[in-house]
């Protein structure tokens, strides 16, 4: 492997992708993988460290997540985080115990070695704490670094053997000095150069998609959106007219959206792109359907099998590109084998048939959002596109609860564009991460005109994220939700009521469904 990689054995923290972009934010790259991964395997990945992450477990239970423990005869510099730290303990004689106490939330941490991995801190600050398990003897070669208040031994450290643990967790944003706790490993321990980044990423991807194409050619799925948009780009500049795009307009899009796609890409940007009017297709799949996860799959399916009866029509074409992010494919499935949950599939990975005919390829599955927009930039993507706000691949399916009609999609989609309008005068469209309107399947008693109403209420739903991993809902200024409100109430039959949704991520997700 050309770049330097740190490997991050993933044993289902929530905040293990927050490791793996911290790391990348350093200009190294991260890959997660399981944590039972062989050593064979690291060895063939020529790591430069290996992070080992938190974990829902305790390291005591009898059936408790462990790592091979030849992963230390390797050489290589380990940190271990929360649980991480427990099973480093473990592993090399120390022993952890449980205790009813809990540290859970800020602690103020107290540096007593700050060589290293405290290299140029502080000597407190204040750290993210989240565990139930306490490491209560050192295993041999090893020394406390760090304590807290509650515990005697908050971080580890063995410098001959430049294994690393502690106690809290450096990567989410509530610990001070997290990021140079990161750093420091990185680079003092672990002697990354810090080089990779998204010119570096276009190259590699480049070369890669020339070399699993070769001859043949590719379609890929443009909803033009900024993950399909980029994509589109990076394999237009690796195989140029080799790769069609197809546009399919299913129905569920916002309004005026397919009319804008097609000036933008075929007048501006100039790529090869077909327009497939599925829009009854889709719709007729979807009568009668509710289930959140149905409407997904449903719809997955319907769009690979438009995208198979489009490519036989395209001589050579045997991949099917897909702009599928990394956190499309955390949430969809557990993808490193770790004790985690699936909370939904995404139509582009959980909803693809066994017996699709294409190759799949996707040069952005790794890639979280904000790296992908970076990516864009690089490649002269239109800021229009480039800052477009994330539209989910199910679309507007998927903000409609319950079943999807015609008439249910005229009134979103006319709801929808007042929203984004007044977002976008106020200024906001670029601050917040999405803003958008749920129709919700319910019906509520209203007075309009001295008469009385008996219409369909919609959820306003608007949150600040940086990568869509975590969100807040925004706390947008009174008078602009009372003018959205408005406007929908005034202009759009069939609305009377408009509410707010103040419920962060987690919680719940960003979308409804």
């Amino acid at each position: 492997m050309s770049k330097e990689l740190i490997l991050i054995l993933d044993f289902g923290s929530q905040y293990t992708q927050l490791i793996a972009r911290r790391v990348r934010e350093n200009k190294v790259f991260s890959r997660i993988v399981p944590f039972n991964i062989s050593v064979k395997e690291i060895a063939e990945f020529a790591p430069k460290g290996l992070i080992l992450s938190g974990g829902p477990a305790s390291s005591i239970a009898k059936k408790a997540p462990y790592p091979d423990k030849a992963i230390f005869k390797l050489g290589l510099p380990i940190l271990g985080i929360c649980y991480g730290m427990q099973v480093i303990a473990e592993l090399c004689g120390g022993k952890v115990r449980h205790t009813k106490d809990r540290e859970y939330g800020k602690t103020e941490l107290f540096i007593d070695d700050n060589r290293d991995l405290f290299s140029n801190l502080p000597g407190n600050f204040t750290c993210w704490a989240s565990h139930g398990d306490f490491v209560t003897k050192l295993p041999q070669g090893f020394n406390t670094s760090a304590h807290t208040l509650n515990t005697s031994i908050a971080a580890i450290s063995n410098k001959k053997r430049k294994i690393y643990g502690v106690q809290f967790h450096p990567e989410v944003t509530h610990t001070e000095k997290g990021n140079q706790i990161i750093s420091n490993f990185l680079f003092r321990v672990c002697g990354c150069s810090g080089r990779w980044n998204m010119r570096s990423f276009i190259k590699e991807t480049i070369d890669n998609v020339k070399k699993t194409v070769g001859k043949n050619k590719v379609v890929l799925g443009l909803s033009g959106g900024v993950d399909s948009s980029v994509a589109a780009l990076l394999l237009h500049k690796a195989i140029n007219r080799d790769v069609r795009c197809i546009f399919v307009d299913n129905g569920l899009l916002r309004k005026d959206e397919p009319e804008q796609i097609k000036k933008v890409f075929r007048t501006e940007l100039h790529l090869n792109l077909d327009y497939v009017n599925a829009q009854k297709r889709f719709l007729l799949a979807l009568k009668g359907v509710v289930d959140p996860e149905a409407k997904r799959k449903i719809i997955g399916r319907e769009f690979i099998t438009v995208f198979e009866e489009e490519a036989r029509k395209f001589k050579g074409a045997k991949f099917l590109a897909q702009g599928t992010l990394y956190p499309d494919v955390i949430e969809s499935i557990s993808p490193t084998g770790a004790p985690s949950s699936k909370i939904k599939s995404h139509h582009n990975v959980g909803g693809l048939p066994e017996h699709m005919k294409l190759k799949l390829i996707e040069p952005l599955r790794e890639l979280f959002k904000d790296e992908v927009r970076q990516v864009g930039r690089e490649l002269g993507l239109p800021e229009t596109i480039l800052f477009r706000q994330p539209f989910p691949g199910p679309g507007l399916a998927i903000r409609i609860l319950g079943e999807v009609t015609e008439d249910r999609l005229e009134i979103l989609r006319e709801v929808d564009s007042r929203v984004v309008e007044e977002i976008r005068k106020a200024g906001l469209y670029n601050q917040v991460w999405q803003s958008f309107a749920v129709l919700l399947p319910i019906k509520t008693v209203g007075v309009m005109g001295d008469e009385r109403t008996y219409d369909n209420v919609v959820a306003l739903r608007c949150v600040t994220s940086f990568d869509g991993m975590t969100a807040d809902w925004a706390k947008l200024p009174y008078e602009v939700l009372e003018k959205i409100s408005n406007r929908v109430i005034n202009e759009v039959k069939g609305v009377n009521r408009v509410v707010y949704d103040i419920t962060s991520k987690p919680p719940a997700t960003i979308e409804w469904e």
